[in-house]
């Protein structure tokens, strides 16, 4: 049974209301059809409209929510042909961080990804999706790999950010990340990034410095979590809320502000309703993405990603 959230309680309400008149109905003999039917209508309708207005803290509960896709779920939904790639050839194989070669509709990309897991064991295996130094580095491997042999580049990414302890600082998580910014904007290949679930700070970024930025629909990318925020600011974590509608975290303000370039609709209820749906929304927007960059000559790529990212943060008083 899928786990419900708070503000879904009154669906919830509605759906047991149904299954008691389907049952009274089966029961009784009674003809319960139009009752059954006006109350499934109203419970779609009030699904629709609950889900078209949510507030940030309500999204970024979506955007955690423990059964959404998962990057390997979209990987092996959308491709064929899937090799992951392991190591960073100087330490460790980093699990928050998985990538390899894989084909989509038959022509040859490299797919990148953070993962989290669906249980604690997989939690443990995938450090809750926060990559240490050694995942950056792997990723940087596969990137340049990418570049050497003119593969187009996909990252999926949903971490609440990169693993703050004192091993990964001590293995200079801070140099990994930025080396990762800097090499990522060199790149010669069309590269597309999906913000699908959490996409927190530099451990969002150093997989995310792409031609295109796609976020789905009940996802978020901030430079801090709305937790650290409300901490900082107002020394008090419980203020999220508060600080989520201020960090502007959400695809309509990310849209107006350019720091995304599109958003990517999700099944009513969230991603984690209907994967195979979702699936196909994602792989048609990577598909479109490539299209839309395959004409472009590696100075080209390499030049858009660097006006793209120098634009951002312009403002006029």
């Amino acid at each position: 049974m899928a786990t419900t959230l708070d503000f879904e309680k009154p669906i919830l309400e509605i759906q047991r209301k149904i299954e008691e008149l389907k049952k009274m109905s089966l029961e009784s003999g009674m003809d319960l059809d139009k009752d059954i039917k006006t109350l499934e209508q109203e419970a779609e309708e009030f699904k629709k409209e609950l889900f078209e207005n949510l507030n940030p803290a309500q999204k970024m509960q979506i955007a955690r929510h423990a059964e959404r896709p998962k990057f390997l779920d979209y990987v092996n939904l959308i491709c064929t042909d899937f090799v992951e790639l392991h190591g960073d050839r100087v330490g460790t194989d980093d699990r928050a961080i998985v990538g390899g070669l894989a084909k989509l509709d038959g022509k040859p990309i490299m797919i990148i990804g953070t993962m989290k897991g669906k249980s604690t064991k997989e939690n443990l295996e995938y450090n809750f999706g926060m990559p240490q130094p050694e995942g950056y580095r792997k990723a940087l491997r596969l990137f340049n790999h990418a570049n050497k042999f003119n593969l187009p580049i996909v990252t999926i990414i949903d971490t609440p950010g990169a693993y703050p302890g004192i091993s990964a600082e001590e293995h200079a998580q801070g140099a990994a990340i930025a080396m990762n910014l800097r090499e990522m904007q060199k790149l010669k290949v069309p590269v597309v990034a999906i913000i699908s679930g959490e996409g927190c700070s530099g451990g969002a970024l150093g997989l995310a410095v792409a031609n295109k930025v796609y976020l789905l629909e009940h996802a978020y990318y901030t430079v801090i979590s709305p937790e650290g925020c409300a901490s900082i600011l107002w020394r008090d974590a419980t203020k999220s809320l508060e600080a989520a509608t201020a960090l502007k975290i959400t695809a309509p303000h990310l849209l107006k502000f350019g720091i995304i370039d599109g958003m990517i609709k999700e099944p009513t209820g969230g991603a984690h309703t209907n994967y195979e749906e979702m699936a196909a929304s994602l792989k048609e927007t990577i598909k479109t993405a490539l299209s839309e960059l395959e004409g472009m000559s590696g100075e080209e790529l390499r030049n858009q990603r660097y006006d793209k990212y120098r634009a951002m943060g312009a403002f006029i008083e």
